[in-house]
Formats: C-alpha cells, structure tokens, sequence
C-alpha cells in the first residue's frame, strides 16, 4: 500500500490534519487504536478567547477562533452533523476582587468581555453573591460527535487502521517511510501524550498534565450558556447533559479519575448549583501540553520524512484546526510555519 502521508492518532489533531491534506487531494491512512477516554474525547471542546484571572486574551485568538469554527462548520457539512454552535460563558465571580479584575480588564478592551444586564436572571439555578460578566464571542465543539462521525468516514473509505502503532516497526528509507506493508512518503505523530515515548520526539520540552471531568444530567439547567464559577459547567449534544471540568494536575500516580477530584468537583458543584442533577460518567485522561504552551508543528530536522503535529494542551479545540491546516500547506505547497510552532525551534535538542 502506497500513501502520501501516513498518520498516526486519531485525536483533533490528527483529525483535522487528515481532513485538510484530503482536501488537497493527498492519499493518506490513518492509524489509530480507539481509546475510550483519550484527552480528546475527555475534553469539553470550549473555545474561550480569554484565559487567567487577569482575563488576558487567549495567545492568537483573533487568527485561530475564526478558522476553528469556518472549518467544523465545513467538516459538520459533510458528515452530516453540527459540530460548533455559539455559547457565550456566564462567569460567575468567586470574589469581589475577581469583579474588579473583570471589569478593570472591560474598561481596557470591551472585544470580548461584556457586562451581564440582568444580573438576577440566573438566581433560578445558581447561588452567587458577587455577579457575573459575560464572555462572548465563545463556542462549543460537540468532540465526541467530531471523533466519531470522522472515524466513520475514514473507515468507510478504508484510509483507518485501528490497531496499536509500534515505533519500533517503522522503517526509516531513503524515499520515504515504511510500516509492515504501508510505504509513505512521510509519517506524521499526533500522537497526544504518547508523544513523551516518542523516540524521534521525546526530547521535546513536553510538559503533560492531567484533566478529570464529570459528566451530568441536569433536566432544569437552561442550555444557552458555559456557565464558569472555578469548574466550567458546558452543555453536551446529549440532551440535558453537561460537562463539569477540569483541573490541571502537573503530578498524578495514575491517569485514571481519582475520588479526590469527584469529591472537590461535586462540592463545588453542590455550593453553587440550586438544580437537582445526576453523576453519570467520571472521565480522565493527560493532555499533551508543553512547557511553553506552544504546540509542536513540522518535521524532525534531521529526519524531514518524519514529522509532528502535537501538544495543543488545553485549545486543541482552537489551535488543532489553525496548526492542521498550517502544516498541511508547509507539506504541500512548502509554505513557512510559525516560527512559535515550528518544531525546527528545537533543532539542537533533537540533534541529541
């Protein structure tokens, strides 16, 4: 079997990688064992412009938000989904300081941050003592539906392998790469967190991290908004389910959900929502972020048939579409990556 690209993962990155490089017409397989609790599937796909208690603009949003929706708009079209719709966040401040800080950043720059004019209009569902803003424009992607209606498609197009990809098996030749009966001209790794084990990559300044989320039935809660007071509570495609999440925990013995997070999640959750609600799934996974909290984009300087596409973190939802389609021009029209992605930053780290 002959291919252009060989892909390996089948989380957003190499999703939407293997979306674009069939756009321009590149043969392409995918190999992928499906995982139930992948990073991808864990997370709740929120595209938020702004980040941190200061409300600082999410790094290259004006760029990287437009894109994301422009393309999971053209992707939901042709799987026959709606994968991205428009939630504002209703942010719930903890403190009055955090008011403050809301509206010191508002006076600032009103892009993005709004006040609320009915503060009283979530009384029915929340308890908050000190207000809420509002963050808009924000969106949602449905990243379950994503992953699965994709998977659909490639399977139905025999372009998917679903079975574990050994990096030991691959051959590294002068015309290209070769895996057991596949022959690409180049092997790309999206391969989430596995990228630490990477023996072309593990040098990388990889810095993962691991997220736990609940996943709720809340028949009362109205479905409009990502509702944020600490955890973020965001609607799913499932109706009157919602995800709460997510924590950030640098270090973990295991990456499976821990009763410590059910335990803060639920507190929190009991303190702050007036409604009934169920628990119905726990979830955890590790996310692929890097200590620069820049993704890894391009091809190995010293292997160019080998490349990279990986450590999102947090905005895979927002970058993986932006990077995907980036890397896809670099490969087929050699046009320049970013130079804060471009894997190439590192080229004496992976000369070691």
């Amino acid at each position: 079997m002959r291919v252009d690209y060989m892909i390996i993962g089948q989380g957003i990155s190499g999703t939407l990688l293997s979306w674009f490089l069939l756009q321009e017409g590149k043969t392409i397989v995918v190999i992928d064992q499906e995982g139930e609790h992948t990073p991808s599937k864990v997370a709740a796909g929120i595209i938020n412009p702004v980040t941190g208690r200061r409300y600082a603009y999410t790094w290259m949003i004006d760029e990287v938000m437009p894109f994301a929706v422009q393309t999971y708009v053209k992707l939901g079209g042709v799987l026959g989904k709606t994968l991205v719709a428009g939630k504002s966040i209703i942010d719930f401040f903890p403190s009055p300081q955090m008011r403050m800080a809301f509206l010191d950043r508002l006076t600032e720059n009103d892009t993005y941050l709004h006040t609320y004019p009915d503060q009283n209009h979530f009384n029915p569902y929340f308890n908050y003592d000190f207000g809420c803003g509002e963050v808009w424009p924000a969106y949602m992607v449905q990243m379950r539906e994503l992953l699965k209606g994709w998977r659909d498609y490639l399977q139905g197009k025999s372009l998917l392998r679903d079975e574990r990809f050994e990096t030991g098996n691959l051959s590294v030749e002068q015309e290209g790469v070769r895996y057991g009966d596949i022959e690409a001209e180049k092997v790309i790794f999206c391969d989430g967190a596995g990228g630490t084990e990477n023996p072309w990559f593990r040098l990388l300044p990889y810095a993962p991290n691991k997220g736990e989320a609940l996943i709720l039935s809340c028949p009362e809660l109205e479905r409009d908004h990502i509702f944020k007071k600490g955890l973020m509570l965001a609607p799913l495609a499932e109706a009157d389910t919602y995800w709460l999440g997510s924590n950030y925990q640098w270090e973990f013995e295991h990456d499976q959900p821990s009763s410590t997070f059910y335990e803060h999640a639920t507190s929190v959750l009991n303190g702050w929502l007036k409604l009934p609600y169920k628990v119905l799934d726990h979830l955890a996974s590790v996310r692929p972020a890097t200590l620069e909290r820049r993704p890894f984009v391009g091809l190995h300087p010293q292997y160019p048939s080998i490349g990279l596409l990986n450590g999102m973190g947090t905005k895979g939802a927002s970058l993986a579409p932006f990077f995907a389609n980036q890397l896809t021009q670099h490969l087929v029209h050699g046009l320049p990556l970013g130079a804060d992605a471009d894997v190439h930053r590192f080229s004496r780290v992976l000369a070691r």
